[in-house]
């Protein structure tokens, strides 16, 4: 025996020859057998760090981790292999949170408080880690012939109130709660992926289910079925969309529970209560007001399972209306609950949006970029096939351990 594989030819079925080809040095074997996972693999880790960027980021180094001690691999059946880049991919996010640890955002319990209520605030580079994940690439996750073991992401799981919360768990219980709640392993398969006991395991995963549990909407605890935003809830947003257009404030706060919250990452600044959130729209968007910025149009995006729009603005005296962020809405018993504001310019990589909101949309068009937030930055560019690209280096790091 070999890695738990036969050395023999005779008997193996072709996974098991393309994982033989893969460890013994082969790399387009090794490729293909890791590309297929790639995409899950990159939900797991945003999950685990909030960061599509950092996702992408700890997946490629996973892969260069995973093919320098391939030999370490051991077959235990078809979805050893993928239960094997799981663990390196795990453990790869784990350094780097243990190295870059998230930064609460100032309405999260155990936060600096640093972001007063109801004040506008400067980006703050520590909370760029926080980015919405396009539905387009979770698309590509379901499964089909080559993964029958994929995961479909269910909704919840992938909200930016799951997303926010989990931070608030440290990153061993992070990663016991996706495992087990999220993907379905087994305490003995957690625990051995984790280096720990199965007693341990269980423990995190108790004290990670209570955290959530007071810190997410009460219908966010259950993980249910993967569903696409209802005809409802999609009628709710273009009609939030038409009133910012038009500037009716009043229209747009009927569309706002009592208690709405709106936050703007990369920034601290969160505001709490319909009123004040109209009002502060109004600051910007009322041509009579001192603060008015220019005219805004909305073009429906998506992102973690929940509807959007992104935003542009023609400022006063300018000709054509330009990129002002991505805006993403959670909507609870047909009224939004929680608006998030991303505040940038920057495009997200696999995002289809125009350039121009009165341009269309035309397949094959993806926006390309590194982030979203301060920092890094990139144009974007039309692909030949439509297809993301990953702008990550992927540089590589030693480890003792994948």
């Amino acid at each position: 025996m070999t890695n738990g594989i036969s050395p023999g030819a005779q008997g193996r079925s072709e996974g098991e020859r393309v994982v033989v080809a893969a460890i013994g040095g082969e790399e387009s074997a090794f490729a293909s057998i890791s590309e297929r996972h790639r995409r899950e693999l990159q939900v797991h880790c945003y999950r685990m760090m909030g960061s599509l960027q950092d996702a992408e980021d700890a997946v490629q180094e996973a892969f260069l981790r995973a093919w320098r001690s391939r030999e370490s691999f051991t077959y235990r059946g078809p979805s050893s292999f993928r239960a094997w880049l799981y663990r390196v991919a795990t453990n790869a996010c784990l350094d780097v949170l243990q190295r870059k640890p998230r930064k609460l955002f100032p309405w999260q319990p155990g936060s600096a408080g640093d972001g007063p209520r109801g004040s506008l605030l400067p980006p703050d580079r520590d909370l760029a880690w926080l980015q919405p994940y396009p539905d387009e690439l979770l698309e590509a996750i379901a499964p089909d012939e080559e993964r029958p073991d994929a995961q479909v992401v269910a909704r919840e799981t992938i909200e930016l109130a799951f997303i926010v919360a989990i931070q608030l768990l440290s990153p061993t219980q992070r990663a016991v709660l996706i495992l087990r709640d999220v993907l379905g392993w087994s305490a003995k398969e957690t625990a051995a992926l984790l280096d720990t006991t199965v007693a341990a395991a269980n423990s995190a995963l108790q004290r990670a289910r209570a955290t959530l549990k007071q810190h997410l909407p009460e219908r966010r605890v259950e993980w249910a079925a993967p569903s696409e935003p209802t005809a409802d809830e999609v009628a709710l947003v273009r009609r939030y969309m038409e009133a910012h257009e038009r500037g009716d404030f009043a229209a747009m706060a009927e569309l706002l529970h009592e208690d709405a919250r709106l936050t703007m990452p990369p920034t601290p600044s969160w505001f709490d209560g319909r009123d004040a959130i109209a009002a502060l729209f109004a600051s910007w968007l009322d041509p009579q007001s001192p603060g008015y910025v220019g005219e805004v149009r909305r073009v429906p995006v998506g992102a973690n399972g929940q509807p959007g729009s992104a935003g542009y603005l023609r400022r006063p005296g300018d000709s054509a209306y330009r990129p002002l962020g991505l805006e993403f809405l959670r909507i609870e018993n047909g009224k939004v609950a929680e608006l998030t504001m991303f505040v940038s310019t920057d495009p997200l990589p696999g995002l289809r949006a125009p350039r121009d909101p009165l341009m269309r949309a035309t397949p094959g068009f993806h926006i390309r970029a590194v982030t979203i937030g301060p920092g890094r930055r990139a144009r974007p560019r039309r692909e030949a096939n439509g297809a993301m690209r990953s702008s990550s280096s992927g540089t590589a790091r030693s480890s003792s351990s994948a």
